[in-house]
């Protein structure tokens, strides 16, 4: 289970940060940052060991775990704090717990299997490890798995636990190892996410007693019987016999990756009783539980599913201005990988959510799919020690009527104003996107929202990045857009009107409208009527509208 993976395991199945992505601090902000994050994994583990509960997703915690190691590594910092010294009880387990080591990627999987024979796979349940403790088939001890060595007496539960085997078929003085998880109906991992099981049955055994309901709701997978018969097919078939169907159920022989994988994907788009991680690949053998050590050992590993939240290091944040004044946050980020997609940047959609999250440069956060598509912010997990001042654009500076002109501070909107003009709401210029605008502005060739239906073909090549064969084309373009009808180049200069309302027949006869006349148009409520009223007046309009006038622009 995440929360309680081993150190050593951590260390030895991650690759440790190269150089090139480690963070340029000097000596005293590693040692800040490292102890900040130190701290809050700590408190993380104290609420979930002692109080059974989970303050962040599996997931981010391990990704938080491992990024602290590769910040250790990075700057030569100590690693002796252990993930599981707040899970330490005093009840000593008959067998200690291994814990189990993650394989990274595909290719981890393929070496750790190759040259493996009699190779098993289970899904990998996400719940609650315990040893199970029964006396001539009677189950008498329930404990937490605690650091592998010393768990939690959780025996007081057993007799609420209806929903696992309370006594064998068979008269057995007995250990087992298995998962406690909370029972769901047909849950499909793929679709519905782990959904808080864990953390649901964690929450559940902490406490000092739970309900009988509470209890019914708790499953059991068994998948260990550490003196059981030396090979998995007998134990399995054995568990079965004493009430552990599910094991023998869940469980399949595999002869090489392909079939892992397949496996992998079934489960994770089967409905299953409980919420599952990742599937673990065990093998046939392994030594006599007396040798078994509190460790991942070498004949058992767990391979994840793909993460639903992806812990994600600020790099800077940015803010875009868009054609009618709005400000929006840009997060850029060190890239992540998400469901096969690359993210290095997101939008926080509002300048009111930044200034609410407050995030700088330097914040981990979590990153999500929406839609399995559009990267989203999810959650902020971590808070720089150092967090630096991000000063924000002026909102009263922007507006509906700001940047009419390439002046200094109005670059962004004036672009997105001509990206908007030249777009399909536009004029449909093919070629003229952002970036080529970008180059004509900061060439000094445009600086009037209309100055670019006077270019030539020659002015055009001195622009830099900008060759012969790309100069007709964009003169071409421009000689088309001459040519386009007068409601599209409206729509073009962004006149506030509905999409459904028609415009004409020219711009005297829309600008002598007044309040009353513009209410009278379908879809123009009090609000729309005052943007059209200040869009008409406005000295900037009414100055590029004797700009198209003078170039013949029909309607003008």
């Amino acid at each position: 289970m995440p929360l309680l993976l081993i150190f050593i395991a951590l260390l030895l199945h991650h690759p440790v940060a190269q150089a090139s992505t480690c963070p340029a601090w000097d000596t005293a902000q590693a040692e800040a940052e490292v102890a900040q994050l130190r701290a809050t994994l700590a408190h993380w583990d104290e609420q979930y060991h002692r109080q059974g509960v989970a303050l962040v997703a599996d997931e981010l915690y391990d990704q938080s775990r491992q990024h602290l190691l590769e910040l250790q590594a990075c700057f030569g910092l100590s690693h002796s704090d252990s993930p599981l010294a707040s899970a330490r009880g005093t009840a000593p387990h008959p067998i200690p717990h291994t814990g189990v080591g993650k394989l990274a990627d595909e290719q981890a999987v393929a070496r750790w299997l190759q040259g493996k024979r009699n190779v098993w796979m289970q899904p990998k349940v996400d719940g609650v490890a315990v040893s199970l403790i029964y006396r001539q088939g009677q189950l008498t001890g329930l404990l937490s798995r605690g650091d592998g060595i010393l768990g939690h007496d959780w025996s007081r539960h057993i007799p609420l636990l209806s929903g696992i085997v309370q006594q064998l078929s068979q008269p057995l003085d007995a250990v087992f190892q298995g998962e406690l998880y909370w029972r769901l109906n047909n849950h499909v991992q793929a679709e519905a996410g782990s959904a808080n099981a864990r953390g649901t049955v964690a929450g559940m055994l902490a406490r000092t007693r739970m309900s009988e309901e509470q209890g019914a709701s708790i499953g059991l997978f068994v998948w260990d019987w550490p003196h059981g018969p030396d090979n998995q097919a007998e134990r399995l078939a054995r568990l079965a016999t004493l009430g552990f169907t599910d094991s023998q159920r869940l469980s399949v022989a595999i002869d090489g990756f392909a079939e892992a994988a397949r496996w992998r994907q079934h489960w994770y788009h089967s409905p299953l009783p409980f919420a599952t991680d990742g599937v673990i690949l065990r093998q046939d053998s392994r030594p006599a539980a007396q040798r078994w050590r509190a460790q991942a050992p070498y004949w058992i590993a767990a391979w994840k599913y793909p993460f639903t939240q992806a812990l994600a290091q600020v790099r800077d944040v940015q803010f875009r201005i868009g054609r009618t004044g709005r400000i929006t946050p840009l997060l850029v980020l060190q890239p992540v990988t998400l469901d096969d997609r690359r993210i290095n940047q997101l939008s926080l959609g509002s300048l009111a959510r930044w200034k609410e999250l407050d995030i700088r440069p330097g914040d981990q956060i979590a990153v999500s799919l929406a839609g399995m598509t559009i990267p989203r912010l999810h959650s902020v997990v971590h808070r720089a020690a150092r967090r630096p001042i991000v000063q924000a654009p002026d909102p009263a500076t922007y507006h509906a009527f700001s940047c009419w002109q390439a002046v200094e501070g109005c670059q962004q909107q004036f672009i997105a104003r001509l990206a908007w003009l030249s777009g399909k709401q536009g004029l449909d210029l093919p070629g003229m996107g952002a970036e080529t605008w970008k180059r004509l502005v900061e060439s000094g060739h445009i600086v009037q929202l209309t100055d670019w239906l006077s270019l030539d073909q020659k002015q055009l090549l001195e622009v830099p990045g900008i060759a012969e064969a790309r100069a007709r084309q964009l003169h071409a373009a421009f000689a088309q857009a001459r040519q386009q009808p007068f409601q599209r180049w409206l729509r073009g200069l962004g006149i506030p009107a509905p999409s459904s309302l028609q415009l004409g027949p020219d711009w005297p006869t829309l600008a002598s409208r007044n309040i009353e006349q513009w209410l009278a148009e379908p879809g123009v409520g009090p609000g729309r009527a005052e943007q059209l009223q200040a869009f008409f007046a406005h000295e900037q309009v009414q100055g590029l509208v004797g700009n198209l006038r003078n170039h013949a622009i029909e309607g003008f």
